[in-house]
């Protein structure tokens, strides 16, 4: 039935210009601003991602959008420099920069201005 369809996801914001900022100047992602007050996120793989506004929202307890980087240490640095505080979650082994170097590959999580947990993901 959606075999061919090309589908997408989305997740809701409390603010959609501070959003469109951190992900359009902090994250470096194409943003564009749709007709009803939401965002679209140009994403690498041809997938598009929507941002739509929620006054109010909760953020979900788990990561709603993860990013592969090919070094994990290099753009944690980086986001720390543009501004991006980086999470520590209970029962993960995180190293001083918030990298979990435990079970499974390098993660290290933040959250949008939202509350929103996203995540960078070294998988090589």
């Amino acid at each position: 039935m959606f075999a061919d369809t090309k589908a997408f996801s989305g997740f809701a914001v409390d603010d959609v210009p501070r959003a469109k900022e951190f992900y359009g100047e902090t994250l470096g992602l194409r943003v564009s601003e749709g007709s009803m007050g939401d965002l679209t996120l140009h994403i690498g793989g041809d997938r598009d991602i929507l941002v739509y506004p929620k006054p109010d929202h909760t953020p979900a307890p788990y990561t709603i959008l993860n990013f592969p980087v090919d070094d994990i240490e290099e753009t944690v640095d980086e986001l720390v420099r543009r501004g991006v505080t980086f999470e520590r979650y209970e029962g993960f082994d995180q190293d001083e920069k918030a990298i979990s170097r435990g079970e499974g590959p390098l993660i290290a999580w933040f959250t949008d201005p939202a509350g929103n947990i996203l995540s960078v993901i070294e998988l090589g």
